[in-house]
Order: C-alpha cells, then sequence, then structure tokens
C-alpha cells in the first residue's frame, strides 16, 4: 500500500493538473472569443470595401460614358472650328481690305496688298465709303 504522503501529492499533483487544464481551457476560450470578434470585424469591412468597390466601378463607368460625350463634343468643335477657318481663309483679303480702306489706302494700295482685282478694290471702297457717318 501506498504511504499516505505519496497519496497525497498524487492528489496534490492531480489537482495542480486539473487546475491548470481548466485554466488553459479558460485563456482558449477568452482566445476564441477574441478571434471570433476579430474575424467579424474583418468581415464587416471586407463588406464595407466591396460596396466601396462597387461605388467606384459605378463612378468609374460614369465618367468614361462623360469622357466618350465630351469627346463627342470635342470632335463636334474641331470640325466647326475648321469650317470656320476654311471661310475665314476665304475672307481674309476682304477683311484685310477693309482695314486697310478704314486706315486711307487706295484702290492701288489694296490691288497690290490684298490681292483684289480693279474691280473688287472698287467695290470695297465704294462699300467703305458708304458706312461712312455723313457719307
Amino acid at each position: 500500500m501506498m504511504a499516505p504522503w505519496v497519496m497525497l501529492l498524487t492528489g496534490l499533483g492531480l489537482g495542480v493538473l486539473i487546475a491548470a487544464l481548466v485554466l488553459l481551457a479558460i485563456v482558449l476560450r477568452r482566445h476564441l472569443q477574441r478571434m471570433d470578434a476579430e474575424r467579424l470585424t474583418l468581415e464587416q469591412r471586407v463588406e464595407q470595401l466591396a460596396r466601396g468597390l462597387v461605388g467606384f466601378r459605378q463612378g468609374t463607368i460614369g465618367m468614361g460614358e462623360e469622357l466618350n460625350v465630351l469627346r463627342d463634343q470635342l470632335k463636334r468643335l474641331q470640325d466647326r472650328q475648321q469650317q470656320v477657318e476654311q471661310q475665314d481663309s476665304q475672307a481674309l483679303p476682304y477683311n484685310q481690305a477693309a482695314r486697310l480702306v478704314g486706315m486711307g489706302a487706295s484702290m492701288e494700295d489694296l490691288t497690290q496688298a490684298c490681292g483684289l482685282s480693279r474691280a473688287e478694290a472698287e467695290l470695297v471702297l465704294k462699300l467703305h465709303a458708304a458706312q461712312k457717318p455723313g457719307a
């Protein structure tokens, strides 16, 4: 038979072991609870980021569509500008002649500087004279 002090030590050792196992179970349970709370927080953050990504995609698509509209408008404006420039280049000698007449140019000045025929220069001079006050 075992001595009472051996049985006491064995019982005490078993008690300490059981207490350590209970303490370990408590610590593990708390650790698992913290991990569950962190997992839940991370899942919520992932959902929030996914919603933000959807909004970002929709905004990007909207901006792409807006850029296409602006690109079309720019193309139309460039075409219109080219048309206006072509019209202005055809009217340039007459505009220049009108300015020169305003500065007192003669018919010979108009034919030489603007490349107008004598009849065109005469017409510009008459038109300008008709527009002067008191004419």
